[in-house]
């Protein structure tokens, strides 16, 4: 596994982010207390979580906070994805906005567990209103 590379996590470990970006406490403290500090970060700063985006920066994990970024479709967000190779999280992150290419890509590699964790992201922030006073990447 290496870490900040969200596809060589275990299934077993992206199950749980999964749940966690859903809403569920006891896996988020389970990754916080488990060696997976930066997914449990990652899964608040999804949810709307500003210090945890911080934190993902300051701990040397901001391409996940780039991701969330991208997540809402920030420019810039992308284009730093692009420029630092994380092209997987720009694929995830266009899964998580609906968008179907990425998805179908997904399922071409017989990736599921990522089209689960898209469709989770996209059910939550499609639940949101939109937050003006949350700061881009």
């Amino acid at each position: 596994m290496q870490r900040g590379r969200l596809e060589t996590y275990p299934t077993k470990i992206l199950l749980a982010f999964t749940e966690a970006v859903g809403g569920n406490e006891d896996l988020f403290e389970w990754l916080l207390k488990n060696g997976y500090p930066e997914l449990a970060l990652l899964s608040k700063s999804i949810r709307g979580g500003e210090a945890s985006n911080q934190i993902l920066i300051q701990q040397n994990f901001p391409q996940f906070a780039a991701f969330d970024a991208a997540i809402h479709g920030d420019v810039n967000a992308i284009i730093w994805l692009k420029k630092h190779k994380f092209v997987f999280l720009i694929r995830l992150a266009d899964a998580s906005r609906g968008t179907e290419i990425a998805l179908k890509w997904f399922a071409k590699k017989d990736l599921k567990i990522f089209i689960m964790l898209s469709k989770k992201i996209k059910s939550f922030i499609d639940s949101q209103v939109f937050d003006v006073h949350k700061k881009h990447f």
